[in-house]
């Protein structure tokens, strides 16, 4: 049966709830720091990062949001499994009635400081271009001798033993060194350089078994990660399991899953090879069978192509003859030509003889030389006589020539009076300048007590202003 309304209590709607659970959970937060591990790390295309913060050893989590801006600053620090202490302030996010930690700052911690160290190494020996697929070697196809680089008791040496010495015949070189703790990174060093002084060593295979990621901090160290890059044969790196990935990894040659894998990239099975070779040797024997007989096709169909040599070398001569006989009558014809042509020029050269063309060129010269003559003293007549009236019509010319300048010049002379100043002054005007011979266009330009000078038509005039107006005013 349903219970009545109870008057008392009061009715609020779902809205006035989510504001008093926001004010109430948020008055409780934003003064300590919170800690736990990133999990479920989301990047909107806004730029805001969603995840969930969850305690390691409680089960509890924490839908958590980290804004554009302040994601932006610690953006080094969001991936997932980092250990992180965040500060912010808890929230009630109304529209879902969600609860929700908005961080605005964030830091590492223990293992998450760790890893970004980690990653922060990885992105400067990516830029250094280490992981670059292009500097990989290939490995040698049947090394002889192999360089390890392990610890000399663990389960890795053995592995690579068993599995190397099964395939085939091939000589093992151990570097020992401790491949966790503190040392192990200058040990490893110490046992990369022992192992290249070796000049037998082809390829080197380097790693430990599984363990836990601290156990393999080792091989992401920076001075390891160098020497194997900078190891002068190439490298398997076969690091803990699989699932492990380190640095070492990345600058290797090769990347082993396990050291086992690692022995069979190295070491070619050797019944493998035998059956491989058997395969190659019949195949070189049916290819050299079947070249030879086609070689041997070749010689014989050549040889019923071939006649006596007597009787090419025969043709040949008797085709140099036939040559030799076109070349001379080629040879005679020239010859021919050739003179018949000097004896057309020797007849041109001697019509064309010195004393034949002077005595050509005077038989032409007298008779211009008496036509000469006869023309130069009709023209010496011809011009006395038209001298002889030329002073009386010259005079009469430069006498009509000087009165027309003399006509030209009192025009002349009209308009230079017509413009000078002084007939402009005769008309009754002046020209007034100050002291300083400034010439007056303004009334406002001088003030009164000054002296001015007045130019007139037949003389000058000094003054003193009393009074200076301006028409209109």
């Amino acid at each position: 049966m349903a219970q009545p309304l109870q008057d008392n209590i009061p009715v609020v709607s779902v809205a006035d709830l989510a504001r008093r659970l926001k004010r109430t959970v948020e008055s409780q937060t934003g003064r300590e720091w919170v800690e736990g591990e990133i999990v479920s790390l989301k990047r909107a295309g806004s730029g805001h990062v969603y995840f969930s913060l969850k305690d390691p050893r409680e089960d509890a989590c924490i839908e958590c949001v980290m804004y554009r801006l302040d994601a932006l600053r610690v953006r080094h620090h969001l991936f997932d499994g980092a250990s992180v202490q965040t500060l912010g302030r808890a929230t009630l996010w109304a529209p879902r009635g969600k609860l929700q930690f908005i961080v605005q700052s964030l830091r590492p911690v223990g293992r998450g400081a760790l890893l970004e160290q980690l990653e922060r190494l990885k992105a400067k020996l990516r830029a250094e271009g280490l992981f670059e697929r292009e500097r990989k070697r290939p490995l040698p196809v049947a090394p002889r001798v192999v360089g390890i680089i392990t610890s000399a008791h663990g389960a890795a040496l053995h592995d690579i033993r068993t599995v190397a010495f099964r395939r085939g015949p091939v000589t093992l070189v151990l570097a020992p060194a401790l491949v966790q703790g503190e040392l192990a990174p200058e040990s490893l060093v110490q046992a990369l350089d022992r192992i290249e002084r070796d000049p037998r060593v082809e390829v080197v295979i380097i790693g430990r078994g599984g363990g836990a990621s601290d156990d393999l901090m080792a091989f992401n160290d920076e001075r390891v990660v160098r020497r194997v890059a900078a190891l002068r044969v190439p490298t398997v790196s076969a690091v803990g399991h699989e699932v492990d990935t380190t640095l070492t990894d990345l600058v290797a040659d090769v990347r082993a899953a396990t050291p086992s894998q690692a022995a069979e990239l190295v070491v070619p099975e050797h019944r493998e090879r035998l059956a491989q070779l058997v395969a190659l040797q019949r195949q070189m024997l049916r290819a050299m069978r079947a070249r030879w007989t086609e070689d041997l096709m070749l010689v014989r169909s050549l040889r019923g192509r071939l006649s006596d040599p007597r009787f090419v070398i025969a043709q040949h001569q008797q085709g140099l003859d036939e040559q030799r006989r076109r070349a001379e009558r080629a040879m005679g014809r020239r010859l021919a030509q050739c003179g018949a042509r000097r004896e057309v020029l020797e007849r041109r050269l001697l019509s064309r003889h010195p004393r034949v063309t002077v005595l050509s060129a005077r038989a032409r010269l007298e008779p211009l030389a008496a036509r000469l003559g006869v023309a130069a003293r009709r023209r010496t007549t011809h011009e006395r006589s038209r001298l002889a009236g030329a002073p009386e019509q010259l005079g009469s010319l430069m006498r009509a020539q000087l009165r027309r300048d003399q006509s030209l010049l009192e025009g002349l002379r009209g308009r230079l009076l017509a413009l000078s100043p002084l007939t402009v002054l005769r008309r009754g005007y002046s020209i007034v300048t100050t002291e300083s011979g400034r010439v007056l266009t303004d009334a406002r330009a001088v003030l009164p007590g000054e002296v001015v000078r007045i130019r007139l038509s037949d003389g000058r005039v000094q003054a003193r202003v009393e009074q200076s107006e301006k028409d209109g005013q």
